[in-house]
C-alpha cells in the first residue's frame, strides 16, 4: 500500500478489457492519482498526442497496456494497421517516457511474439528462436520490439522498463463481437446464440487440434501490479497458468457449460494458429510471487454470466453464426 500512496500513474487502456481490472487493483492498493487516457482524447500513435500526456498526466509510472488486438481473422485482415500501431503506440510512449524522466515503464508483451514451433512449455529464453506463427506475426513482431527498446534503453540511458508476456486472457467484460474477438468470447457467443435458435451445428476454425493456454483477466492485472511493485530487472516475464487445452476440448467445455446440444462442425479450410500454446510461468512465481489462482471453469461461467447480463437486445440474434 505505501508503494502506491505517492505514485502517479498512467494506465493506457486502462478504460478497457484488462486496463479496468489494473485500475480497480491500484485503488485497492491505495493509489489516489491515476490517469487513463482516452483515445478520444490522446492518439497514442501520434507522436505530439504522447507529449501531450506525459505533459497533462505528469505520471511517476506508465502501465501501458493500449493496444490493437483481434483473434485470427482480425489479424489476418489488418496485417499493416496491427504492427504500425502497436509498434508506434509502445515506441513513443517509452521515448518520451525516457525524456520526461519517467520512474518506471511497464510493457505488455504477447504471448504472439514466440516463435511458431517454440518448444513447450514456452521459455523466456526462447523467445528468439524462430518467427512467430504467421497469421499473428505483425502483432507480435511489433510488441517484440518493445522488449528490444526497453533493454537497449536502460543499458543506454538506466531507463527502469519492464517487459511482460501475458498469455490469451478471457472474462468479464471481454469482446464479444464475432469479427474481432478471440476464441472464448466468439464460442460463448456462438453457443449462446446457437442455442436459443435452437440451431443443430455450430461451425468453428481449423481442426480443433491447437492448444492454447488462457488467464482469467483479474489475475493477470494482479500480475501486472505485483510486477510493477517489486519487479525491475531487464529479462522478459511469462505471464499464465502453465496448463493448455485443446481448442477441441475448449468447445466441448463451453458447449457443455452453456447446454448447447448440436454439432460442432470443423472448417478446416481456416487456418488453425500456432500448433501449442503453454508457457513457463517459473520465472513470475520467483521474482514477484505470482500464481495464477481462478479456476478455468469458474472463470469461464463467469464469463458466461457477464455476457447474458450485458448483451443488449440488438446482440441476441447474431449476424454471424
Amino acid at each position: 500500500m505505501s508503494f502506491w500512496s505517492d505514485k502517479r500513474v498512467t494506465v493506457t487502456g486502462g478504460a478497457g478489457f484488462l486496463g479496468s481490472f489494473v485500475v480497480e487493483k491500484l485503488e485497492e492498493r491505495g493509489c489516489r492519482e491515476i490517469f487513463v487516457p482516452r483515445s478520444t482524447q490522446y492518439n497514442l500513435v501520434e507522436m505530439e498526442a504522447v507529449k501531450r500526456l506525459y505533459h497533462d498526466a505528469r505520471p511517476d509510472i506508465v502501465i501501458h497496456l493500449a493496444a490493437r488486438v483481434g483473434g485470427i481473422g482480425a489479424n489476418r485482415a489488418n496485417p499493416g494497421s496491427f504492427f504500425y500501431d502497436n509498434a508506434m503506440m509502445g515506441i513513443q510512449l517509452m521515448e518520451q517516457g525516457r525524456h520526461f524522466g519517467l520512474e518506471k515503464f511497464v510493457a505488455l508483451g504477447t504471448i504472439c511474439a514466440y516463435p511458431k514451433f517454440a518448444p513447450v512449455p514456452f521459455s523466456e529464453e526462447n523467445l528468439w528462436d524462430g518467427y512467430p506463427e504467421e497469421t499473428n506475426a505483425p502483432y507480435g513482431l511489433a510488441k517484440k520490439m518493445l522488449l528490444v527498446q526497453s533493454q537497449a534503453y536502460r543499458q543506454q540511458y538506466g531507463f527502469n522498463s519492464i517487459y511482460l508476456l501475458p498469455v490469451n486472457l478471457y472474462g468479464p467484460g471481454d469482446n464479444f463481437d464475432l469479427q474481432s474477438s478471440h476464441v472464448i468470447p466468439a464460442l460463448i457467443r456462438k453457443c449462446l446464440e446457437a442455442k436459443e435458435l435452437n440451431l443443430p451445428e455450430i461451425v468453428c476454425w481449423g481442426d480443433g487440434t491447437p492448444t492454447r493456454e488462457f488467464l482469467y483477466v483479474e489475475d493477470c492485472a494482479e500480475a501486472i501490479v505485483l510486477a510493477t511493485e517489486k519487479y525491475n530487472e531487464p529479462e522478459p516475464v511469462n505471464i499464465g497458468t502453465g496448463q493448455e487445452i485443446s481448442i477441441k476440448n475448449l468447445i466441448k467445455l463451453i458447449a457443455d457449460l452453456t447446454e448447447y446440444r448440436g454439432r460442432i462442425i470443423w472448417d478446416t479450410t481456416k487456418p488453425n494458429g500456432q500448433p501449442r500454446r503453454c508457457l513457463n510461468t517459473n520465472r513470475a512465481r520467483e521474482l514477484f510471487g505470482f500464481s495464477a489462482n481462478t479456476d478455468f471453469c469458474e472463470g469461464l461461467r463467469r464469463s458466461i454470466d457477464w455476457y447474458l447480463s450485458t448483451r443488449g437486445e440488438n446482440n441476441a440474434i447474431p449476424s454471424i453464426i
